[in-house]
């Protein structure tokens, strides 16, 4: 799909939002400025959270109450190959509400269980490539 604004990328996250369950796990892949926070914002509002939705970069984890419950995580500052239980991927108390990952490859190879991966391309300063696989 090809979004030629935040407002087009947000409302497709807002209604790809509405389709999640709880335990769902989703992975965003994208360069910096790509647009991962806009999703984010985007799934929180589909999920029916009304508060401020912002980057975790340095907690790393921000945990949204809402039902469900949404976690939302920013593993940049991470090392490579950084341990699922180290950074509160825990899965059983993931699976009770909905994760959000951004910069899901420092994980290298440690599977969360993820339910969809999202992938965003910059094609220009406005228009995004994404992709959405479900798994």
């Amino acid at each position: 799909m090809k979004f030629t604004s935040e407002e087009d990328t947000y409302s497709w996250a807002v209604e790809f939002g509405k389709s999640l369950q709880p335990g769902d796990k989703v992975a965003m892949f994208g360069n910096l400025g790509a647009g991962k926070t806009v999703i984010s914002r985007g799934v929180c509002k589909g999920l029916g959270f009304e508060g401020s939705v912002c980057s975790p970069t340095y907690t790393i984890l921000h945990e949204y109450p809402n039902n469900p419950p949404i976690f939302h995580f920013d593993l940049y500052r991470l090392e490579g190959g950084a341990d699922l239980y180290e950074v509160g991927l825990d899965p059983d108390y993931l699976s009770q509400g909905i994760s959000l990952i951004e910069w899901p490859e420092r994980l290298e190879g440690n599977d969360p269980g993820l339910t969809h991966i999202i992938r965003i391309e910059i094609l220009n300063e406005t228009e995004r490539e994404i992709t959405l696989e479900k798994i």
